[in-house]
Formats: structure tokens, sequence, C-alpha cells
């Protein structure tokens, strides 16, 4: 019994020597090719919780002085960290939208095209991506030439970009804005797994 229960819990959460022996097993290395030792994981996790913060993928120190991982944060480790292919933010947009269809899949929710973007102006585009009006400016030039002009018209003299050419914006120019958006809604949908009674970041007394 207490076999399948360690067990059952295993499919939630991780210790670090858990994800260590996973990844030995595994055969996952370092960017370097060498085999991850503690203080690789530990550097590791710190980033994954420094970049997602709110997805709640590592356990507070309550019972013990020892922390725990969800298994969702050790898919990040191994699919986005420790993955060699692709450069970080490319695999991390990659994660995000796996695990929203995922999500949806599981829930029976239809997925959301273009969702949360308004037409905006330059001024508001440089308030949403937090840039200046020259970058913004720059990347709607790149948008235009990559010939989808059509998302860039003119309101009262003032350059104007549609909501598709928002989204353009977030997915081809602005990735990590476009991260926060799919963290963002992927959080809506996990919220929505635990109302269904599915677990998530509950640790069950462990840590």
């Amino acid at each position: 019994m207490w076999r399948d229960s360690e067990q059952v819990l295993d499919s939630i959460f991780l210790s670090y020597n858990k994800i260590l022996n996973r990844f030995h097993s595994l055969g996952v290395t370092t960017k370097h090719g060498k085999e991850i030792k503690h203080v690789d994981l530990r550097k590791a996790i710190d980033v994954m919780i420094k970049k997602h913060p709110t997805c709640r993928w590592r356990s507070e120190k309550i019972r013990s002085r020892k922390y725990l991982v969800l298994v969702e944060g050790y898919a990040w480790l191994n699919q986005v960290y420790f993955q060699k292919e692709k450069s970080l933010i490319y695999a991390d947009v990659d994660f995000f939208e796996n695990r929203i269809k995922q999500y949806e899949e599981l829930l029976k929710i239809e997925h959301k095209e273009n969702w949360r973007n308004d037409d905006m102006n330059i001024k508001q585009l440089c308030e949403y991506f937090n840039k200046e009006d020259i970058t913004i400016r720059k990347s709607i030039r790149k948008m235009c030439d990559l010939g989808f002009g059509e998302y860039k018209f003119l309101v009262n003299k003032k350059v104007v970009i549609s909501k598709e050419g928002v989204e353009w914006l977030c997915k081809n120019v602005f990735k990590q804005k476009y991260l926060e958006l799919l963290e963002e809604y992927k959080m809506e949908l996990t919220e929505l797994y635990i109302e269904a009674g599915y677990p998530y970041d509950n640790f069950f007394h462990k840590n």
C-alpha cells in the first residue's frame, strides 16, 4: 500500500533526488553534455521559478527543509531548460502552447484564437510591449516587409495595428510578451483543472 501511495505521489510531484535519478536514467545532460549534478538542478529550478513564478511549480518549505517540484515543473526542466535543440524562449513558448492544448483537451474546452488582443496605435503598442517608439516602428516595418501589410492602417492619420497584427508581433517579434500571455492563459486553465478535482499544487503535507 505504501509503495502504491508513493507511486501516486510521484505522479504529482518529485523530490530533487528523484528528478536527478530520472534525468540520469534518461541520459539527460547539461548543455555541455555532462551529468546533471545537484548544483545544476538547483540553478535550473532557480531559473524556472524566476521565469514562471505564477505556475507554483515548487513547494514552499513548511514541514521540511527540502523542496518538492510538481511533475509539470519537472517536464519544463526536461523539455525546456535541459533540451539542446532550441533557444530557451522558443522551447518555452512551445512548452506552454503544448500544455495549453493538453489542458483544453482534458477539460474539453474549445481553443481560443487571438485572445486578449485589440487594435492598437503606436503609443498603445509601446505600453503593451514595454518598448520604445523606434523599436515598435521597426517591428511594424518588419511585419509589413514579410507580407502582412494589411494589419497596418490609419485612423485619423495615426498608424494603427489590427488585433491580428498585434498577435503577429507577439508571436514573431516580442516572444517574451507572448510567453507571458500563454502563461497567464495556462494558469486560468490550471485553475479550472483544480476545480475539476485534479491535484495540482497540493503537496499533501510532504514539504
